[in-house]
């Protein structure tokens, strides 16, 4: 999102020079491409209401912890004002159109440790056992997160950081998207679940049939 918006609105110069490479290849770039995140398409263009309506399924059994990570919404300058900063909602109101309580705990807006993880990997899984902590001591089912990085800390890495400090969590970590299609009624198959590292079986035990 960023290069786009540097590309396209801030330096000509530079939208040239990639062009410039891009041109022998028949393409081009225009620097007006905008990236959006899907929650906020979620959110902005399919509506709330909508959503709602296709929920077939309670999800009031589960307790969620969300995981905003830091590029939801951060810079804010480029992503146009949505949601806030330093107190977004925006995925609690999804997770809450499920019937599933949000729930909060310390620490919430933490990093998950993945930029550190290629430099100090000892580091990156601290920062990572930091959250799985706080999200475990509030007594959450599951850990909904909206980013690929993240869920390689939580999910990937989870077992990881449990043999290296000698804990345990057994925490299913679900993307939004796997949440919202299991109160959908969609197939757990169909949503990836079965890729997931921490094993849903007990998790799935509390979703009506």
């Amino acid at each position: 999102t960023e290069v786009a918006h540097e590309l396209g609105y801030k330096d000509e110069s530079q939208l040239a020079a990639v062009n410039s490479h891009l041109g022998p290849l028949g393409i081009q770039y225009s620097g007006r491409v905008t990236v959006r995140h899907f929650a906020r398409i979620l959110i902005e263009d399919i509506g709330v209401e909508r959503i709602r309506k296709s929920i077939t399924k309670d999800l009031s059994a589960l307790r969620v912890a969300v995981h905003y990570g830091c590029h939801y919404l951060k810079p804010s300058d480029i992503y146009g004002g949505f949601d806030q900063p330093e107190e977004p909602t925006t995925l609690e109101e999804l997770v809450s159109l499920t019937g599933a309580e949000v729930i909060d705990y310390r620490d919430k807006k933490k990093c998950c440790g993945g930029p550190v993880l290629p430099v100090d990997e000892k580091v990156a899984l601290s920062l990572a056992k930091e959250k799985l902590d706080a999200v475990h001591e509030a007594g959450a089912d599951l850990l909904c997160l909206v980013c690929p990085f993240c869920s390689v800390m939580y999910d990937g890495n989870q077992k990881g950081i449990e043999n290296e400090f000698g804990v345990n969590y057994g925490l299913p970590v679900l993307y939004l998207t796997q949440l919202l299609g299991l109160a959908m009624g969609l197939d757990r198959k169909a949503l990836g679940l079965n890729m997931n590292v921490v094993k849903t079986k007990d998790l799935m035990k509390k979703i009506p049939e």
